[in-house]
């Protein structure tokens, strides 16, 4: 599929794209041809006419139990102490019961990006993947997440050691990542705050923005770009090609579309998410966290807790 995209992107023809986390099922549409099954709202680039309204729902999660979860984390843990990884990003599958449908879900949601693949998942995605603007790239990875109610809770995921770690991590690996494809690499904006609103509440954020200059004729390469990029550091970890070979090994079945990416080229500047806070079939609900040497159990286990929400309010 890079060349077609790369082709796309020498014609400067408009296309929207979605990549699974393993790269076995990419997808890519002329923004005209989308498919009808394929609808998208990428911070306002939309292919749909938004028309609902839900504000009574039923949302109960029945997430793994702490034992199970232990299995997995000691397994992580056993990954870092071997020296394989600096950082694993663990995630699990939850069921969920709600009278809300995916397309409900696509609808009602307030998110930066919202993605619906019907029969297959929906997504609300609060992370950008990458950018292109006047001749930039701009990647915003998303570490540490904390519930925004506690008292005190931005000063406390800041001065986190084990979340300033985590986070420092994945702006070096994302750094690294974009000097690939980019030069004079900066970091713009180093751990930054936002708070989320969910139904449950408000879920504090803690994201970094980084930036590279692309030559003149990055359209010509476009696909090539966005796949030396993947998969996204934030949702896999460091180094990449032990900690993927560690994550299958831990998780034991391939994520598919989930933490992979979604997004548009519009001929000039490009869009795109990591396909996080994310529903598949039969109301799964795939959430997760990622793992250091300092990362406790109970603290671990809560954070994929919480990220299993919907932000409709």
């Amino acid at each position: 599929m890079k060349d077609t995209l790369n082709r796309w992107g020498k014609e400067k023809k408009p296309f929207v794209f979605l990549i699974d986390f393993e790269c076995r099922k990419p997808l890519a549409w002329l923004m005209e041809d989308c498919a009808d099954d394929f609808k998208y709202n990428f911070q306002g680039v939309s292919n749909h006419n938004f028309s609902k309204s839900v504000r009574q729902f039923q949302f109960d999660k029945a997430p793994v139990s702490l034992d199970e979860y232990a299995v997995k984390f000691k397994k992580v843990k056993d990954h870092i102490s071997y020296g394989n990884s600096f950082l694993i990003n663990l995630t699990c599958s939850t069921t969920i019961t709600t009278d809300l449908s995916h397309q409900d879900i696509f609808e009602a949601t307030s998110s930066k990006y919202r993605v619906w693949f019907k029969n297959n998942f929906v997504c609300f995605s609060p992370e950008t993947f990458i950018k292109i603007k006047n001749g930039k790239i701009y990647s915003f990875p998303m570490k540490g997440t904390i519930d925004a109610n506690i008292q005190d809770a931005k000063a406390i995921i800041l001065n986190n050691p084990k979340e300033q770690a985590e986070h420092a991590t994945i702006v070096d690996l994302i750094r690294n990542d974009l000097s690939r494809v980019s030069k004079n690499v900066k970091v713009l904006r180093y751990r930054y705050y936002e708070e989320l609103q969910t139904q449950q509440g408000k879920i504090g954020q803690v994201s970094s923005e980084i930036a590279g200059e692309l030559p003149d004729n990055f359209n010509e390469c476009i696909g090539d770009i966005i796949f030396s990029l993947l998969p996204a550091g934030s949702v896999s970890g460091a180094p990449k090609k032990k900690t993927l070979e560690a994550i299958l090994d831990i998780e034991e079945i391939e994520r598919g579309y989930y933490t992979g990416i979604a997004g548009y080229f519009d001929g000039n500047e490009l869009d795109s998410c990591v396909l996080i806070r994310y529903v598949e079939g039969n109301n799964i609900f795939r959430s997760g966290g990622g793992i250091t040497f300092q990362s406790t159990l109970a603290e671990e286990y809560q954070e994929m807790i919480d990220k299993i929400y919907v932000p409709i309010y």
